[in-house]
């Protein structure tokens, strides 16, 4: 067994073990912190003009990239089948 295809089956199981536990971590919990204001819903939430979050419309939550794929799948396959 040459180290290219031992490096392989290394690898295989240990995508696959990652995208099924982020596809378990979508389905638990769709919703994560906003990147930009790190959950908190304001941009600058120390200065007295902090403005409220664009990205999130002050909510701080966003959802995931894994639910995001995961609805327009379902979305397409709804229209399809009407």
């Amino acid at each position: 067994m040459d180290s290219l295809s031992l490096i392989a089956s290394l690898l295989c199981p240990t995508f696959v073990l990652f995208t099924l536990c982020y596809a378990a971590l979508c389905a638990a919990s769709p919703f994560g912190p906003c990147r930009r204001c790190n959950g908190l819903g304001r941009v600058r939430p120390g200065t007295p003009r902090g403005r409220l979050c664009r990205h999130c419309n002050a909510t701080g939550i966003r959802i995931r990239l894994g639910r995001h794929l995961w609805n327009q799948a379902a979305r397409i396959h709804r229209d399809g089948t009407r």
